[in-house]
């Protein structure tokens, strides 16, 4: 499986990554977590920051649609998997996210700047199983 190597857009998107995680912090003083963002807009949750929950994931959701705009092309992706196997890890990754009370933008990009400990042990957690995982479904799969 051919990877793509992308520095600078690598390093543009987690500029801006950092950068929506800083501004989220200094307007409304919450965390850019994802999981737990997304999950606020589900009942029985729903107060004055519905609309900002719902501006970032839109955000997220348009990102393409705004690349293809600037570039005259959607990002190019690939998935290669079936739809089982791709439910499957999106139940794994849904069930660490609660499990570990946060999600990779929660604990590594906001905790791990905020120097918590809780934050880097479950980054490393899931960054070393995302290795062992790439490393058997490529290599002993």
């Amino acid at each position: 499986m051919p990877t793509t190597f992308t520095p600078l857009a690598s390093l543009a998107g987690g500029v801006l990554i950092g950068l929506s995680a800083v501004m989220l912090m200094a307007v409304s003083g919450r965390i850019a977590g994802v999981s737990g963002i997304a999950a606020r807009l589900l009942p029985p949750f729903g107060d004055d920051a519905t609309a900002g929950r719902f501006a970032f994931i839109a955000g997220l959701v348009a990102a393409p649609a705004l690349a293809r705009l600037v570039t005259g092309e959607f990002p190019p992706q690939a998935i290669e998997t079936g739809g089982v196997l791709l439910a499957v890890a999106g139940l794994l990754v849904g069930f660490g996210s609660v499990w570990g009370s946060g999600c990779t933008s929660g604990h590594g990009v906001c905790g791990i700047s905020r120097l918590s400990t809780r934050s880097i042990v479950a980054t490393l957690v899931f960054m070393t199983t995302g290795f062992v995982t790439t490393f058997v479904v490529r290599h002993l799969a």
